[in-house]
């Protein structure tokens, strides 16, 4: 391929969406193209370019004002630091009062909007349904029936064997059956038919493109990461555009003939540079001081009630009743705050869901592989399952001869008539089957795990069987380190993962814990416990100074968030004073589910709030089953900080599931090496979930999925509206709904010269910061003085809000409102 075309083909890659297959749904910056600019510049790259819509209106921003979201002092001081060429009070009267609302249509899409203006055709219209339907075959899944024709070249390859097997012709022109035919047949020369003038070349490709960017995005990542296919395919988006470019080709060759005029002759109009540089555009800052102040309203509140917290920390005892690890995830932070008021002698932790301990799982049941750790990290391990028990039958529903042309007739007309009055049941007494995801079916918990490596040669597939005894020790001893749990362990130590289980949601795996890989994180508890309680793991910690005594056993657990449930792992292996305990504060744990589902219940337009804890409970459990549920929970719905710190800096806080709170010792980290892994995991998965939040929230058309009540499932890629549509980027309205879009907020306990020292050491992470597509404060563990990190640098910084409230009447306040609640202290502050 010629350097031109490539470097084409290099940027169109960079600006396509790059979410993977559903089965591995991770949240990501939407924008992330744009993340080499500051927030508002890339901001508005993105609006003037693509026609995204990536800030509220100007009327919805007025209508936060009113209803006090946005407060008179934040409005105030970003007025006063505005940088417009007008006196403050001229840029307060635009905001409040004058129309500045301006939609932009974006510069990709004009020059091929010369074919419906010029020619009078929708060009769309006839090669896109056949486009995606080929695509959506050849990468199917396990959806279609019959097989399409495969190639070992791939896919155009494939379409050429699909053409010459075909009693009809899958292309009408001869010209473009002999383009199909040779396999030199290049991009170039497509275009200079189509397009003609190569300096429109690159405008005619991303015009074309993103008309389908959903399509062109999911091309775009299985060609750069294969694996993501259980049943691999090969294709490249050389290849897609190509049979395309073939497709259009063959659309005029049947209108006009052979001969017709290419695109550069029918244009009149000269086009600018898609990427030229964008003009700066009043409406547009306008509505960034209106973002600027909808942030720093409700971080001035986090920021005020962080600097109550008591500057001299109780370090951890051995009296504390039960340590508990849960995962960062901002759904875990109302848990563990019920855990702490149900046991006042509970020390709880946050760090990254897979708990350091990074695998391959293979289910007894399961052909494939699933990764159980950070998408971006490779594991050299696989962690076998053994001796299971095998708790569903076979569903006559789901086996190959309800697919037949007989056996699906027979099994319509027999069984049909009975799932007939089963889905009428579900409606209304909702119950488990074998079409629900579960989130405690991942593994079988009565399973034996293969999770110490036995003897040098131990491989399977090119991975090492299991780890060796210093393997877990590093692992454990880097999870212990990092969150600042060294010493003075209580005799039960939880490790809880999370996972979710719903019905009829195709993004399930978004629900799932996303350091895992969207999988459940029982599997990685399950590890982590049992490497802890190994002697000889216990032995290589003491050489690391972590001495965990022998009455100390690691429980793993899973919390499924949509049914607000725990399940605990090899509580038989507990010692008779362990087992005790352990039944006592399983006692608390439900008890904390019951309020949190209780909580959580106030999102909810079926359910009443008002009722009890142990009666909203039930009622939540059932409706995870319940097939007609669009919203079985709003998993990261209203995230909008992370604190990275010890937990009595946020103890005393209420802050309504809006938090990931990430455990960090800064007494415990003299050379920042904790600091820096946290850090680097942050920035991209709580920075992604929020940014995807924030664009799907915005432009929920464009860059979210849109409603999910139309969509159905393509090839188990992705979803579409009806059968023909374009793959839909981001996430649906069912989950961004209730979601205010601000930026993350990351807190961190720890002097700002230190934060300043680790920064320098990775410009990766630095970049989220530098360019305020995350905000960062940094807050003095001694004298709880709060910094502001600006332009490379911490400058002290002043909260503008009140000290928050104390939270008086706990019900009251939960059973008040469906909406985001403000900042609490949970207890009086002196």
């Amino acid at each position: 391929m010629d350097t031109a075309i490539m470097g084409i083909l290099n940027r169109l890659r960079h600006y396509l969406p790059a979410q993977a297959p559903l089965k591995d749904f991770i949240h990501h910056n939407t924008l992330h193209a744009f993340q080499r600019e500051e927030f508002f510049a890339g901001l508005q790259q993105a609006s003037q370019i693509f026609g995204y819509k990536v800030l509220l209106g100007i009327e919805e921003y007025r209508a936060l004002y009113h209803q006090g979201k946005i407060s008179e002092e934040a409005l105030q001081s970003v007025v006063n630091t505005s940088d417009l060429s007008m006196e403050p009070a001229q840029v307060l009267t635009k905001m409040l009062q004058e129309d500045s609302s301006v939609q932009y249509d974006g510069r990709v899409g004009q020059l091929r909007s010369v074919w419906k203006n010029h020619y009078r055709i929708n060009i769309d219209k006839v090669s896109h349904p056949i486009l995606f339907r080929l695509a959506g075959n050849y990468l199917d899944q396990g959806i279609s029936i019959w097989n399409f024709p495969l190639h070992e070249d791939g896919f155009l390859a494939s379409i050429r064997e699909l053409q010459a097997g075909s009693i009809s012709a899958l292309f009408k022109s001869s010209r473009v059956r002999k383009l199909l035919d040779d396999p030199d047949t290049s991009l170039r020369q497509l275009l200079e038919i189509l397009v003609g003038d190569s300096k429109l070349f690159e405008r005619y490709l991303f015009d074309q493109q993103f008309a389908h960017p959903g399509w062109s995005g999911m091309v775009a990542v299985l060609e750069r990461n294969p694996e993501s296919l259980l049943d691999k395919r090969r294709i490249s988006l050389t290849d897609f555009i190509i049979l395309e470019l073939l497709l259009e080709i063959d659309f005029l060759d049947r209108k006009f003939g052979n001969i017709w005029p290419s695109l550069s002759q029918s244009v009149s109009e000269s086009f600018p540079d898609l990427f030229a540089p964008v003009e700066p555009d009043e409406s547009f800052q306008i509505r960034s001081l209106w973002q600027r102040a909808y942030e720093w309203t409700y971080y001035d509140q986090v920021l005020s009630g962080l600097q109550c917290a008591p500057t001299e920390i109780i370090a951890p005892v051995e009296s504390d009743s039960f340590q508990a690890l849960f995962c960062i995830d901002d759904r875990s932070c109302s848990l563990r705050r019920y855990v702490e008021l149900q046991e006042p002698g509970v020390r709880t932790y946050g760090t990254p869901g897979f708990f350091q301990v990074e695998f391959y799982f293979q289910p007894e049941e399961g052909k494939f592989l699933t990764k159980v750790c950070p998408a971006p990290v490779q594991p050299k391990v696989v962690i076998r399952e053994y001796n299971g028990v095998k708790k569903y039958k076979d569903d006559l529903h789901f086996s190959k001869h309800s697919q037949g042309l007989l056996g699906g007739w027979f099994i319509s007309q027999t069984m049909g008539f009975w799932s007939a009055i089963q889905l009428l049941g579900n409606v209304f007494r909702p119950a488990a089957s074998p079409a629900m995801v579960s989130s405690f079916q991942h593994m079988d918990r009565d399973a034996v795990l293969g999770i110490r490596q036995e003897g040098h040669s131990s491989e399977w597939e090119g991975l090492k069987l299991g780890f060796t005894e210093e393997e877990m020790a590093n692992r454990i001893s880097s999870l212990l380190g990092s969150i600042g749990a060294t010493q003075h362990f209580s005799p039960l130590v939880y490790l809880i993962g999370h996972g979710a289980s719903s019905v009829n949601n195709t993004y399930y795996a978004g629900y799932d814990c996303g350091a895992c890989s969207g999988r459940a994180g029982s599997v990685n508890a399950r590890v982590a416990a049992w490497m802890a309680n190994q002697p000889s793991v216990r032995l290589i910690l003491q050489s690391k100074g972590i001495i965990i005594p022998d009455f100390v056993q690691f429980i793993g657990g899973l919390h499924d968030t949509t049914r607000d449930e725990i399940e605990f792992y090899d509580t038989e292996n507990l010692s008779k004073n362990n087992a005790s305990l352990h039944q006592k504060f399983a006692q608390k744990f439900n008890q904390a589910l019951s309020l949190n589902a209780k909580e959580r219940s106030r999102r909810f337009n079926l359910l009443s709030t008002r009722d009890t804890a142990q009666r909203i409970h039930q009622q939540v459990k059932l409706r995870a089953l319940s097939l007609f549920e669009p919203r079985p929970e709003l998993n990261h719905a209203t995230n909008a900080i992370c604190i990275i710190g010890r937990r009595a800096l946020s103890q005393q806080l209420f802050l309504d599931r809006r938090a990931f709170l990430n455990s960090y010792d800064p007494e415990n980290d003299q050379d920042g090496i904790f600091l820096t892994g946290i850090l680097k995991a942050v920035a991209p998965v709580c920075g992604g979930i929020n940014l995807e939040y924030f664009f799907s929230r915005t432009d929920p058309h464009r860059l979210g999925a849109g409603s999910k009540l139309p969509h159905n499932v393509i090839g188990l890629l992705g979803v579409a509206n009806g059968v023909e549509g374009d793959l839909r980027p981001g996430l649906p309205t069912q989950m961004t709904e209730v979601h205010d879009p601000i930026r993350l907020l990351v807190v961190v306990e720890q002097k700002p010269d230190f934060i300043l020292s680790v920064l320098a050491k990775d410009s990766s992470t630095r970049q989220w910061f530098d360019n305020n597509w995350i905000h960062l404060v940094a807050i003095d563990p001694d004298s709880r003085q709060l910094y502001r990190y600006e332009n490379g640098q911490f400058r002290v910084y002043h909260s503008k809000a009140a000290k928050p409230p104390y939270l008086k009447d706990w019900n009251q306040l939960i059973e008040s409102t469906e909406d985001n609640i403000p900042v609490h202290l949970l207890t009086k502050m002196k």
